[in-house]
């Protein structure tokens, strides 16, 4: 049994007891496993990639059955082998557990490698981290944001928290559009299709995908407002598309509509993450203020007043 045996819930001792979990008494280890969170392909992994099961340091197999007071525990199978290179990027870490990791990624770093940025991305630098503190690994991203776009990225660091993370991470983005708007909340439902005209653009079309957004217009000035959103649904360019379907594109977003005289990208930022911690389930915020160009743009159309981060939600 490796050492650093990853363990599915923690108690004292950091293994599961299933004293906590009497209902699961005499069911089969596999079915208590999928129960507690454990996907299909990581069991599979670990009985034939890793070193297996065990219950009260005794091997057990999947179709046995466990019962209540016994100590369920395994090891994580290694990792495989990624074609990520390591290199320095600039990003800062918001927050780090042995489960979970919450970078905060600047504006103009793309979150992963594409054909069109190779390298120089937010996986590039967080291996390259890894590397100088000795340990091996791979970049595991819940949510990913536009390079252009600032702010907060949730990663899983092993097989085990990656589906719960994804299952529970809330996301809530600060946003300065273009136009004055109403103070207060709002909803966007539209469907998002793809735009005939370009590779990457995305539109409100009747044949597309239902997408909402809900937002808080948090302050408004003469030529531009800044609302916090939060999208319940997960769309390419979500915010940016419905912002502008309702007249009011995002200050810098050309690719929308919106105007880059005052600031030379989408003043879009991921300001808050919020999700269940996988070890103890109970709920994890991180906040991210607003970055330099951004402050620059509000402090100058005076929308910084009347709010602050920690006040707003994002359930």
């Amino acid at each position: 049994m490796a050492a650093d045996s990853t363990l599915i819930k923690c108690s004292t001792t950091k293994f599961l007891e299933l004293a906590e979990v009497y209902q699961s008494d005499g069911c089969r280890l596999g079915l208590f496993l999928r129960m507690q969170g454990v996907t299909a392909g990581l069991i599979k992994s670990v009985k034939y990639d890793g070193d297996g099961f065990f219950a009260d340091d005794r091997a057990i197999r999947t179709n046995e059955p466990v019962h209540t007071g016994q100590c369920i525990r395994f090891a994580l199978p290694p990792e495989r082998e990624t074609s990520v290179i390591p290199q320095p990027v600039p990003f800062s870490v918001a927050y780090e557990d042995a489960f979970a990791a919450v970078l905060d990624k600047p504006a103009g770093i793309a979150v992963h490698p594409t054909l069109n940025y190779p390298d120089g991305t937010l996986a590039n630098g967080w291996l390259y981290r890894l590397h100088q503190q000795g340990k091996d690994g791979v970049f595991r991203p819940v949510n990913r944001i536009d390079k252009n776009t600032s702010g907060l990225v949730l990663c899983a660091q092993n097989a085990f928290a990656a589906p719960l993370l994804a299952g529970s991470a809330r996301k809530c983005y600060l946003s300065i559009v273009e136009g004055t708007m109403p103070l207060g909340p709002g909803r966007i439902e539209a469907p998002i299709a793809r735009r005939g005209d370009s590779i990457i653009g995305r539109c409100v079309r009747a044949d597309g995908k239902y997408s909402l957004t809900e937002y808080t217009v948090l302050a408004a000035g003469h030529g531009h407002s800044l609302a916090a959103c939060i999208p319940r649904t997960g769309r390419t360019h979500q915010i940016r598309v419905h912002m502008a379907h309702i007249g009011h594109p995002l200050a810098g977003d050309s690719l929308y509509g919106g105007s880059d005289k005052m600031i030379a990208r989408h003043a879009l930022h991921c300001g808050i993450i919020c999700f269940a911690h996988p070890l103890t389930a109970k709920i994890v915020r991180v906040e991210s203020a607003l970055p330099a160009d951004m402050t620059a743009l509000a402090e100058a159309e005076n929308l910084l007043q009347g709010w602050t981060l920690t006040q707003l939600p994002c359930e």
